[in-house]
């Protein structure tokens, strides 16, 4: 059997994601997250893509391209488990795979042509920026959809952990924000509220301070008694 094969991307992703810290741990949990897939010449025709605006979510087959130095590991620590146990990397979505591939199914936004390059708008995305595309397939709620399979340990939906607010101060930075990235309220509002944070500080008392970046903004942020407050939001490297 042959066992040599060579993948060509078709495209890649803009997202607003772009450092993995904040990534939502799975498709569709941050509904607000929004992004793009640029398609590459020559897959960039619109024959490629007739039909597609007939389904509401499209399967994206990516490389995790930040993690292929890493290599594979044969057990990893779910986040659903709350990084304590381990289990075995094909019982996990985890990205540390003797194959570095990964799916996510999105919404589709739309279609465009800006500047001569073809996008495919989406959003609930869990894929950082600039990750290679490799295909795009439709989603098919018939046979993608199983009524009656089980989800191991992460059978249910996880829950909102933290309530968000905003300092005073940074809502003059907030609303800059939102000029720049309409919906950027909302989508810092549910990633920040599905708690980001490594399994092994959200059992810390007291305020823990902690920064991400969404765009090209870092979001400086305190929990304290399970209430994330957004203290500041600016371009720049994170302090």
């Amino acid at each position: 059997m042959n066992s040599d094969f060579t993948f060509t991307p078709i495209g890649i992703v803009h997202s607003c994601f772009t450092e993995k810290f904040g990534i939502p741990r799975q498709p569709g949990l941050v509904p607000a997250a929004r992004g793009s897939l640029e398609i590459f010449p020559p897959y960039d025709q619109d024959e490629a893509f007739r039909g597609m605006d007939r389904f509401s979510h499209v399967w994206v087959l990516f490389v995790f391209h930040d993690n292929i130095s890493g290599g594979w590991r044969p057990t990893v620590r779910p986040p659903r488990l709350g990084g304590n146990q381990r289990m075995g990397v094909f019982a996990t979505r985890s990205g540390f795979r003797p194959n570095p591939l990964g799916m996510s199914v999105v919404r589709q936004e739309g279609r465009r042509r800006t500047g001569g390059r073809f996008f495919l708008d989406v959003s609930g995305i869990d894929i950082l920026d600039q990750t290679p595309v490799l295909d795009i397939k439709p989603y098919l709620p018939y046979t993608d959809r199983i009524a009656d399979a089980s989800g191991g340990f992460a059978a249910a939906l996880p829950l909102p952990q933290l309530t968000v607010e905003f300092s005073d101060s940074v809502r003059p930075a907030l609303s800059a924000a939102e000029d720049r990235y309409p919906g950027f309220s909302q989508l810092l509002r549910q990633v920040l509220a599905a708690d980001p944070r490594p399994a092994y500080t959200t059992g810390q008392s007291g305020k823990t301070h902690h920064g991400l970046r969404l765009y090209d903004l870092n979001i400086r942020w305190v929990v304290e008694a399970q209430t994330a407050t957004v203290l500041s939001i600016a371009s720049g490297a994170i302090a």
